[in-house]
């Protein structure tokens, strides 16, 4: 029977096609809760790598029964075409797609937390699959409200903020989307504390983000390191964004500029109150943001998990942006900018205890960006949102004929 047939069960994939882990656990949580939610639904999960697949079934409900997983790779010689590019543009992400447009037929929608998938709708505008999003972030880099983002059919949002800058972009409808929380702190709200180093000095983290227009790395990077290498009073993790360290050189299609990124000195992992991570799964899993004392960092959306508890953060103004007012560098008024490194010193010295006005603003931009419900899980919100967008049938609805 074919898969349009009105007797078939409707066929939901949650879509895996980046090259790291971090977007992974913005929507697995929703898989097994969908499942749930939408027991007459075939629920599937479509992979690009190994890698995924084994990160997606650590989200899974082992007492439900296991999606199926399909795999979609790109030709081999796009990966070596990539390659030769210096891996600047994701030349596999659209090979993926463009090659499993078969297999995306015949799903009735795709869940996906990145917008590379828009280029099924841009090459075929169909009705089928429905493109349901759902951003792997909360921050303010206006990336997260480009036009091509209207093409989604429909989006889950993790609160108020997102909702009202997408709204004022154009890029979502009043009727197109859902707030519904953030899946990712459900998906690590039981993990233990990671102990990190053999003393109690405070921690700081540095978190640089990889577009080489905005990071902090490409000016100040080695020289915090240096910084830190020849103090005594703080531990540093450097755990900078997963993808800054994947490619050696950095390409940003919004701000059209391509750097080289610089490798580590080697002296700086030798180090014992130095921790170097440049792309682990402790890197996404917000083991880092738990455990420092200090966020050091631009403009990563890791912020916003690091200030679910508030604490002292300082910002790195490498780009000379102009910051104040703009809603790109929100996050910026948690705690002291800086514009070179030379105060660097004096900023990690007076930023603890956090002063009443950063703690004010970072109170004030959590509950403005996650929407908390305590009685509903957000993976919960999210497949009762997918269910009722897409009217699949729901345990205490009526079963649809």
């Amino acid at each position: 029977m074919s898969s349009d047939s009105s007797s078939d069960p409707r066929r939901i994939g949650f879509l895996f096609n980046h090259d790291e882990l971090h977007q992974v656990a913005h929507i697995a949580p929703i898989i097994s809760a969908l499942q749930r939610q939408a027991p007459t639904a075939r629920v599937e999960v479509i992979t690009s790598s190994d890698r995924q697949a084994e990160a997606v079934r650590e989200f899974l409900d082992p007492a439900l029964p296991t999606p199926a997983f399909w795999s979609i790779r790109p030709h081999a010689g796009t990966r070596l075409v990539e390659k030769m590019l210096g891996n600047m543009i994701p030349l596999h992400r659209l090979s993926s797609l463009k090659r499993s447009t078969d297999l995306f037929r015949q799903f009735d929608a795709l869940v996906v937390p990145e917008t590379t998938t828009t280029y099924l709708k841009k090459n075929n505008p169909s009705d089928r699959p429905k493109l349901i999003f759902f951003p792997h972030g909360a921050g303010d880099r206006s990336i997260g409200f480009s036009p091509e983002m209207r093409l989604f059919d429909y989006v889950l949002l993790p609160g108020a903020k997102t909702r009202d800058r997408m709204l004022a972009a154009g890029v979502i409808r009043p009727d197109n989307h859902r707030i519904v929380g953030y899946p990712k702190f459900e998906a690590y709200a039981d993990r233990p504390p990671v102990r990190l180093f053999d003393n109690d000095k405070p921690i700081v983290l540095y978190n640089p983000h990889f577009d080489p227009l905005l990071s902090s790395w490409f000016r100040f990077g080695e020289q915090i390191l240096d910084y830190f290498a020849q103090q005594n009073d703080y531990n540093l993790i450097f755990a900078p964004h997963v993808m800054l360290f994947q490619r050696k050189l950095l390409a940003s299609v919004e701000h059209r500029l391509l750097k080289f990124r610089q490798r580590i000195d080697p002296r700086f992992a030798a180090l014992g109150h130095i921790h170097i991570d440049t792309g682990s799964t402790r890197s996404v899993d917000m083991t880092y943001t738990s455990a420092a004392d200090i966020y050091l960092g631009d403009v990563s959306s890791q912020i916003y998990e690091f200030i679910r508890a508030p604490r002292p953060a300082i910002f790195l103004n490498s780009h000379d942006a102009k910051w104040q007012g703009n809603a790109n560098y929100e996050h910026w008024t948690f705690g002291p900018v800086l514009d070179d490194l030379a105060g660097l010193g004096a900023a990690l010295a007076e930023v603890s205890p956090l002063s009443d006005p950063f703690r004010e603003a970072q109170t004030r931009a959590f509950a403005y960006s996650f929407d908390i419900d305590a009685d509903r899980p957000p993976s919960q919100r999210a497949a009762m949102a997918i269910a009722e967008f897409l009217n699949l049938p729901q345990p205490d609805q009526p079963t649809l004929k």
